[in-house]
């Protein structure tokens, strides 16, 4: 029996809306490669989320040859892989901006 669909809802706290976009940055050891998920959000998240991410990323100390790019805004696709998922740059605003 295939199992149901769960609601995935977004992660700011008090808020039970549908979560659209993906918060993440690419990370990378130099061998393997994947999305750092930071978050999920729904339309009215993302600004708040994607600064949280931001000052995280900040403080993430990485070891020797691994690599992490900004967080950035990706649509979720249900049933879709990290690596395929669009990045939304036009949903992004500078760093301290909401």
């Amino acid at each position: 029996m295939p199992m149901s669909p769960y609601p995935v809802l977004c992660y700011a706290p008090g808020c039970h809306s549908p979560a659209l976009y993906k918060i993440a940055a690419k990370w990378s050891d130099g061998t393997t490669a994947e999305l750092k998920t930071y978050g999920l959000a729904c339309a009215a998240c993302v600004p708040k989320l994607l600064d949280r991410a931001r000052e995280k990323r900040t403080a993430c100390r990485l070891a020797v040859g691994e690599t992490l790019e900004l967080p950035g805004v990706y649509d979720l696709t249900r049933g879709e892989r990290d690596r395929v998922l669009a990045r939304r740059p036009d949903l992004e605003p500078p760093p301290g901006v909401q």
